[in-house]
């Protein structure tokens, strides 16, 4: 989809020659793209991934980078539009100043009519060294404004209106790199332009009316009309004679219309709207429904939660990192299969996180297409922010624009003012010994942001922060549960039990995780043979969060016997983390409607790395996917502890009732089971419902449970371990596969003599299986379908299992 688009503009994309201030440099490289990323394509370093090469790649954001190309003009009368140059700027036009930019985050249009020619012109970007001019903006504060160095190795990046996560996170690589992300290209100077379209909806009935205000920069001449197309329809609208940058309406009534859902609660139908002003087009794909946020005082303390078209919506989802570290690698195609993943995998919600980018337009149109709801963070996160009138000025031009730019979109669900930022003013010693002064620093550019965004879109829902137990409430929102919403982290940086997790009722839990190891074929892509040890050098370096690689181990001993090798310590990192999470959300699932939310940090990965993601960098699942793909499943059945006894808890999330069967047995790990139960319920949409409570289990018995319902015919299959894995005699399973080739894949089937847990299948190629991280039984085979990426003709596919992984 065209966002925008003008007859007659000329793209300036494409091949650039770059220098650097020294005069070291000299090569070309495409644009839209990244400095290091034009580096390594022209061979001049290596690849900034591999091994331990990011240290010795930070000198690349300590000098200029020159950006030059030569192009012809027929006409002096010419618009430069720059979008998202990273990010300090000086753009020089035939040697001329004729644009100074600061934000990486916004679009520029400058007129070059005073200093253009018709014929050749060069246009020169001097992208500014990136950490001298962090330093010198830090210098020039009336006071010192802290940032999280543990995070981000490259000090003072919290002085620059750039993806925070640039200067190094807990799970990013630290190189500060610059160039230009967005649109490069020539238009045509109009009389009279398209600045802006403010959309809005009303439903009432069986009736929405659409109203576009078309927002126009320029004086009317009498002669000009906007053209408005909305389903099926055509307005034509006159501009005001003589009125300087006036505001032109038009309204489109819907009858009966087809309402947007988010998925999994119905289909995802969009309007196209177009509107058309002298050559000029703008083109908008419109999903008609409501949106709310309900958070009101209860008995609990403060609601959160999403009506969607008056349906209460469990919001099942992750939060979203850009989707690499260096944005001249994003591929939009690459993006969605991301996104599709978080579909697959049963979620309905994406929190783009504050650390990092606005996602372009494409991202959103296709979360639209998805159905999936966006939370969408202002950028700003974990660090304390200046609220100088300068920085104040530029973060409002800031916010004006991307809500603009993003309003209309069915997916977007709410606009959170930043990332912890009410957290950080206790974690610097400048601002706990002077918190009225941080604090009130903090409140002037989060007010800002409030102002700027509800002047732009009036309907917006506002969140003043994530986490926060609500408006005006400055209150820990790590530990106190009754409000708001939550960020848990005390499993994993507090290193407590997965148990722990059954201690607190969360409203609606935005972020908690726990980490694993990239999959060996990740691990391999940084990674040589000689590397294989989490004490590596080389993996250390790929492992940002302190003490990651230590708690990840000490978690083992918990609840495991140590793995037997390197691949399987990889392994089992995934099993732990897959369970951690399961914990959570299979506990949090049965507490609705008093929890209605569970945002999983983290979907993706932006370079290889150890990390809490879900998916490994480039899109393959780990096995916390497959599993979020169970315990995200539209009907589930979970099991608690309750004293002596075992909870099972009923949970859906369909739009209408259902009736639910459950089915539960023992077995033990040498083979034979026995039935428990046979349970059925009718279950509402809107709530959790006890299914069966059991009064425990023999010593070396593990539960096996089955459910389905009415409207999938299909059982599902879970099992829970009463005591820590560690202590079962497990034994080999004997596991036996035959592979044939069928389709576009290759269809897997496995018996097993010997019960088998956390059956986990690779192959030597891309491509996904159709489930992985299952249990298996003596007599009752399983198949599984691998899909390639790339057809191939043959594939070698290993298994492991929980036992092999850990007998001596």
């Amino acid at each position: 989809m065209k966002f925008s688009e003008h007859a007659d503009a000329i793209e300036l994309g494409g091949a650039w020659h770059i220098s650097d201030g020294l005069g070291e440099y000299d090569f070309s490289m495409l644009l839209p793209g990244d400095v290091i990323t034009g580096l390594r394509d022209a061979g001049l370093i290596d690849d900034p991934y591999w091994a331990r090469n990011e240290y010795g790649l930070r000198w690349i954001s300590e000098r200029d980078w020159i950006l030059s190309k030569t192009f012809r003009l027929d006409s002096k009368e010419t618009i430069l539009v720059l979008g998202e140059i990273d990010t300090v700027a000086t753009i020089f036009l035939n040697g001329e100043v004729v644009l100074q930019t600061q934000n990486a985050h916004r679009t520029y249009r400058v007129d070059l009519a005073d200093h253009a020619t018709v014929g050749d012109n060069t246009l020169e970007i001097r992208l500014h060294a990136v950490t001298k001019e962090a330093n010198q903006r830090q210098a020039a504060q009336p006071f010192f404004i802290p940032y999280h160095a543990e995070n981000s190795p490259i000090a003072n990046g919290n002085m620059l209106r750039k993806p925070q996560c640039d200067f190094g996170w807990d799970w990013n690589i630290a190189l500060a790199p610059v160039g230009i992300a967005g649109k490069i290209r020539l238009e045509p100077k109009a009389d009279m332009r398209i600045n802006r379209l403010a959309i809005a909806q009303a439903h009432k009935d069986d009736v929405v009316t659409v109203t576009i205000d078309a927002h126009l920069e320029g004086r009317g001449k009498g002669s000009n009309a906007l053209t408005f197309k909305f389903a099926d329809k055509t307005l034509s609208v006159p501009v005001p004679s003589g009125a300087d940058n006036p505001t032109v309406s038009a309204s489109f009534e819907i009858e009966n219309p087809r309402l947007w859902w988010p998925v999994g609660q119905g289909d995802q139908p969009l309007y196209d709207l177009i509107v058309s002003l002298d050559g000029q087009s703008e083109h908008r794909r419109i999903g008609l429904r409501t949106i709310e946020l309900v958070s009101e005082p209860d008995e609990a303390g403060r609601s959160f939660y999403f009506k969607v078209n008056g349906r209460p919506v469990f919001s099942k989802g992750a939060n979203w990192i850009p989707a690499d570290a260096l944005f001249g690698r994003i591929e939009p195609d690459r993006v969605e299969d991301l996104l599709q993943s978080a579909v697959d995998a049963n979620m309905n919600m994406i929190r783009v996180w504050g650390g990092g980018r606005y996602e372009p337009n494409w991202f959103h149109d296709a979360c639209d297409r998805l159905g999936l709801l966006v939370w969408q963070d202002f950028m700003f996160a974990c660090n304390l922010y200046p609220s100088t009138p300068a920085f104040v000025t530029e973060v409002e031009a800031e916010v004006r624009e991307v809500v603009a730019r993003l309003h209309h979109h069915a997916s977007t669900a709410l606009w959170v003012g930043d990332n912890e930022l009410v957290g950080a003013l206790n974690w610097f010693e400048e601002s706990r010994k002077d918190r009225d002064c941080y604090l009130v620093n903090y409140d002037r550019l989060n007010r800002a942001i409030e102002h700027q965004l509800l002047k732009t879109d009036p309907t917006a829902i506002w969140w003043p922060s994530s986490p926060t137990p609500g408006p005006m409430n400055f209150g820990d929102a790590w530990h106190a549960d009754g409000s708001g919403d939550m960020h848990f982290w005390s499993v994993w940086h507090e290193g407590r039990d997965f148990e722990h997790y059954r201690d607190v009722s969360p409203r609606f839990c935005s972020e908690f995780g726990f980490q694993s190891y990239p999959s060996m074929n990740v691990i391999r892509t940084f990674a040589g043979p000689e590397d294989f040890n989490i004490s590596a050098p080389v993996f250390e370096s790929h492992q940002k969060n302190a003490g990651g690689n230590a708690r990840i181990a000490e978690t083992m001993f918990r609840y495991f016997r140590f793995p037997n090798n390197f691949e399987n310590f990889v392994y089992l990192s995934q099993i732990q983390q897959g369970l951690a999470i399961k914990t959570a959300v299979s506990h949090w699932r049965s507490l609705k409607p008093h929890c209605m939310g569970t945002l999983i940090w983290q979907l993706n990965d932006t370079w290889p790395v150890c990390s809490w993601s879900s998916l490994d960098y480039g899109g393959g699942w780990k096995l916390l996917h497959h599993m979020a793909k169970k315990f995200y499943a539209p009907v589930y059945v979970s099991v608690m502890p309750d004293a002596r006894e075992l909870v099972f808890t009923a949970v859906s999330d369909l739009p209408e009732n259902t009736r639910v069967t459950l089915e539960i047995s023992a077995i033990s790990p040498r083979g034979g089971d026995r039935i428990i139960a046979n349970e059925t319920i009718d279950l509402s949409p809107d709530r959790s419902e006890e299914i069966a409570r059991i009064d425990g289990v023999a010593e070396q018995e593990i539960l096996i449970f089955r459910w389905k319902h009415e409207h999938d015919e299909t059982w599902c299959h879970d099992h829970y371990a009463p005591q820590p894995y560690k202590t079962y005699d497990l034994q080999p399973a004997a596991i036996l596969m035959d592979i044939s080739e069928v389709n576009d894949g290759f269809k897997v089937r496995l018996r097993c003599e010997k019960p088998a847990f956390f059956v986990a299948l690779e192959a030597n190629v891309a491509g996904r299986f159709s489930d992985n991280a299952f249990t298996m039984l003596p007599g009752e085979p399983v198949e599984v379908f691998f899909k390639p990426l790339e057809p191939v003709s043959s594939v070698i596919i290993s298994v492991k299992d929980l036992h092999a992984a850990t007998c001596a």
